[in-house]
């Protein structure tokens, strides 16, 4: 394919648009992917005449665009503008792939979105199951509910119904489905219960083509937290179990791998007495992402409740020496009144764009001067010898704190897309406040001293749990 992609460059000049959109499919065909420089190339040549193009043409290279994921940005634009007066008269298969290829992009369009959604409740039944849930899962991903919500999601939901035989050959349908309706909040409940089935579980474990532990996991997960009075089918206990490990394996590789993580979870830890005052783990493991826990007493001081992060033989050190850095008045209005603050302020502004967050005075926090140990499930204290009972208290605040990345966002916006909106929702429904360390925010200001870093922290912590 490599010696394709060098003929493509060589005669590129002479390849009209109809025939790129012949390329484009080829290639998506054959899974084989063309590198970003002759995406961008066709990009270009494409936009200098889009309303020319065929509407088959047009959803061949939107399909390689998703494939290679490429953000040709003016392509994607001219595409906004040219989409919705062809939607009406494109087939569902090619309404599907043009959806499809914006939520793979994480372009929300909202005009070609409601194109979309006033086109497909008169045809629905033309879709396969394959078109029902990718439509679903798209729409759910961008996280956008269109103005004819009701009637758009009824008719699917009701496609649903008529397809099942077909659903039941093809497994992977059905769950994607439920995920982009559970996305958006919708429930079925019908559904799934008969998707959580112990038979249907075998088919999509044996049957399917693809692996599809996750996506059973994340399901049983949701309608776990938001369907309270579901009496249906759940997932086995060890099914739930091999789940969450594999998830968990895969979240902690990932953040691990990242120097910004590393660094925020090492100054949290400084900032708040030591590692057993923050935990890294995954608090809801079917949304397959981790977040730093941190809980607080009734008087907003931290608990050390992580009981993973203290051997046992480190206990009576503990009992000997504070860990960590206290803010104290002194050393918050050092950060406040001094150089610091200015440049903190000014550097702040003008990268990102946010207004500045003011710190206010507090009192001081002494930070690691409780050494009692949280509970485990049946209430018991770990090793009691050390910590005494009085120690025990239950969070008042717990909070979830979360380094977020654009990828989390629809494109070059700060709306999140529905994975990462649901896992929110989920959080806040379980009694946690989510903390954001966005990335527009956080990450130019590790460039920053470590004090900055630390008051920002505090600041972030303490103002949520108020």
């Amino acid at each position: 394919m490599q010696k394709l992609e060098s003929l493509i460059l060589k005669y590129i000049d002479l390849i009209n648009l109809e025939e790129i959109g012949a390329i484009c499919l080829g290639f998506f065909k054959s899974s084989s992917s063309l590198s970003e420089f002759v995406m961008r190339k066709f990009g270009d040549l494409v936009c200098t005449d889009m309303h020319h193009l065929s509407s088959h043409a047009l959803v061949n290279i939107l399909k390689m665009f998703r494939f290679t994921h490429v953000d040709h940005v003016n392509f994607m634009k001219q595409f906004g503008e040219v989409a919705p007066q062809r939607i009406p008269s494109l087939g569902v298969q090619g309404v599907m792939h043009l959806t499809l290829a914006c939520s793979a992009l994480r372009i929300l369009d909202e005009g070609v979105m409601n194109a979309v959604a006033a086109s497909l409740p008169p045809r629905v039944a033309h879709c396969r199951s394959k078109d029902v849930a990718k439509i679903l899962w798209s729409f759910g991903t961008l996280n956008y509910k269109p103005p004819n919500t009701e009637e758009f999601y009824s008719s699917l939901i009701n496609e649903i119904h008529r397809k099942m035989p077909e659903f039941k050959q093809y497994p992977e349908h059905l769950l994607t489905c439920l995920l982009g309706l559970a996305f958006s909040e919708y429930f079925p409940v019908e559904f799934i219960d008969f998707a959580l089935s112990p038979g249907f579980v075998r088919l999509a474990q044996e049957s399917s083509k693809f692996e599809l532990t996750k996506e059973l996991c994340t399901l049983d997960g949701t309608v776990g937290i938001e369907c309270p009075h579901y009496k249906g089918h759940r997932l086995s206990s060890h099914l739930q179990q091999e789940a969450c490990e594999m998830l968990w394996n895969l979240a902690r590789k990932d953040m691990n791998s990242k120097p910004e993580f590393l660094e925020t979870l090492s100054l949290l830890e400084t900032m708040l007495g030591g590692p057993q005052y923050v935990k890294h783990h995954m608090i809801l493991p079917h949304t397959r992402s981790s977040d730093l826990e941190v809980q607080l007493d009734v008087n907003m001081k931290p608990l050390p409740f992580n009981r993973e992060a203290i051997p046992t033989e480190d206990g009576a050190k503990l009992r000997l020496k504070h860990v960590g850095v206290s803010l104290t008045d002194d050393l918050l209005n050092q950060l406040l009144n001094g150089k610091a603050r200015g440049h903190f302020q000014r550097q702040v502004e003008s990268e990102t764009g946010q207004q500045h967050i003011e710190l206010e005075k507090k009192a001081a926090i002494p930070l690691g001067d409780t050494l009692c140990n949280g509970t485990d499930k049946s209430g018991t204290m770990e090793r009691a010898g050390l910590y005494p009972q009085a120690c025990m208290q239950a969070p008042q605040v717990k909070l979830a704190i979360q380094l977020t990345n654009k990828n989390q966002f629809c494109y070059g916006t700060r709306n999140l897309l529905g994975l990462h909106n649901m896992k929110r929702r989920q959080l806040v429904q379980l009694g946690y406040r989510v903390v954001e360390l966005s990335h527009w925010e956080w990450l130019p200001l590790l460039k920053r001293t470590r004090l900055e870093k630390l008051a920002f922290l505090h600041e972030k912590v303490f103002t949520s749990a108020i």
